[in-house]
């Protein structure tokens, strides 16, 4: 992965001056806005807070991986399903505990590759399994987008709903700028289609008049956010049901992550994956989750629209990132901006969903396509079609009468036994035995 021949603007450890400091930035914190400040909204959360630790994770990440990797961490679009549900088993709190855990078990994956490698993991969790399972994520979060589109008082009870043509039409607008952002935009404008069609439908919302503006009146500029500390604001209490609705998704997002590693080393011309090693960086994606449960956060994990920031920019400088973070750190102090983002319109979030969480769903197929599964093999039907069902369907096992697993967590549950004793197992994709490879070089390097 080495690449050294590609032109840096500035490299990983390049101090930026002043000016260009701050453009860049600011650029890194604009990039990932958009989709950051989406996931507490859907999920209810603090947009303030999830802009504090987002910030301090990502600092948190830069320490961990001895400012050697310049990866900026957002809020992750595969906890907002199970975080739905764990807040609906037993509150905020105990999202929060679920997601800790999370970050936990990252922890632990991080220290056994450290000392075993990383093929015992691409074992048990092949493209087959996986590619599935982030299908389901997708799916499974389809209604709740179209609903936030269709009616008006999304969150009511099914037959106090109220359908409404005018947030249809600014749902269909944001999707439709969005969509087109994307398409047509190049460089750095062609990386925020999501924060440009934010923007419109909120405009658009403004001018239909369903935009409050109460909240943004009466909020102060510097406003401390309402934090959830563990034995301060509330006393946690364990549940292993919320447990075993939040550790499935690590299989997603540890699994995006080794993705991500491999696109930035590519885009930087170093092989993170050997140095500082891939332990490293899964140990900063874990502590960036833990950082976000103790203040009452999403879950955070690195961030694709930052990593084509560095393509475009060529600006690696882990100082930059930095000073997105220590910004970002600041925005969450600052009331005024997070009245305008609970100001939001749902109909503006519901045009921006349906396209995201239809890319979550594509990007499962993708992953099967781009490891050339071979759906002719009996045993990959079997695997992928038994997750998807019992994901999409609902399925659900009681475990007592307090504890159960259902959707996801049941789904990638039995697509890890499936895998495990179905006969006809395939060999290791090469790009996995590429970074077992890589990862050997780390152990001996670190």
């Amino acid at each position: 992965m080495e690449e050294k021949k590609k032109t840096a603007v500035l490299d990983v450890r390049d101090v930026p001056k002043a000016g260009q400091w701050v453009t860049l930035s600011l650029q890194h914190l604009f990039a990932m806005f958009g989709a950051t400040v989406l996931v507490p909204f859907l999920v209810g959360l603090s947009p303030g807070i999830a802009l504090i630790s987002s910030g301090l994770g990502t600092l948190s990440y830069l320490l961990i991986t001895k400012g050697q990797i310049p990866a900026y961490l957002g809020s992750s679009f595969a906890f907002i399903s199970p975080i739905i549900t764990a807040k609906a088993a037993g509150g905020p709190e105990s999202a929060m505990i679920g997601c800790f855990a999370a970050g936990l078990v990252y922890g632990l994956i991080a220290l056994i590759i450290k000392k075993a490698g990383l093929r015992w993991l691409m074992k048990l969790l092949p493209p087959i399994v996986v590619g599935p399972v982030i299908i389901v994520i997708g799916l499974s979060l389809a209604g709740t987008a179209v609903n936030m589109a269709m009616y008006k008082n999304f969150g009511a009870p099914a037959s106090e709903l109220i359908y409404s043509k005018t947030h249809i039409a600014i749902a269909l607008i944001t999707l439709a700028v969005t969509i087109l952002s994307s398409v047509f935009f190049k460089g750095f404008f062609g990386i925020i289609p999501i924060l440009i069609g934010i923007i419109t439908g909120y405009a658009s919302s403004v001018i239909a008049g369903i935009v409050d503006f109460s909240g943004i009146k009466a909020a102060h500029w510097f406003q401390v956010p309402d934090f959830m500390i563990p034995f301060g604001t509330y006393t946690p209490h364990f549940s292993w049901q919320v447990v075993f609705i939040m550790l499935p998704v690590t299989i997603v997002t540890l699994s995006e992550h080794l993705g991500h590693q491999m696109v930035l080393s590519k885009v930087v011309g170093r092989d993170f994956i050997k140095k500082p090693g891939l332990h490293r960086s899964i140990m900063g994606d874990g502590a960036g989750i833990i950082i976000g449960s103790l203040i009452g956060g999403p879950p955070l994990t690195s961030y694709g629209e930052n990593i084509g920031v560095l393509a475009i920019t060529r600006a690696f400088s882990v100082y930059v990132i930095g000073g997105a973070a220590v910004t970002a750190v600041i925005f969450g102090f600052v009331g005024k901006i997070s009245a305008v983002i609970s100001s939001i319109p749902q109909a503006v979030m519901g045009g921006i969903s349906i396209l995201l969480f239809g890319i979550i769903a594509s990007s499962g197929l993708r992953m099967l396509v781009d490891h050339k599964t071979d759906f002719e093999s009996k045993r990959n039907l079997m695997i992928s079609s038994v997750i998807l069902v019992v994901g999409v369907g609902g399925a659900f096992v009681k475990l007592n009468k307090d504890v159960s697993l259902s959707g996801m967590a049941l789904a990638a549950l039995i697509g890890i036994v499936l895998n495990l004793i179905l006969p006809g197992k395939e060999k290791d994709v090469k790009v996995f035995e590429d970074a077992e490879q890589d990862e050997k070089g780390s152990r001996s390097v670190s």
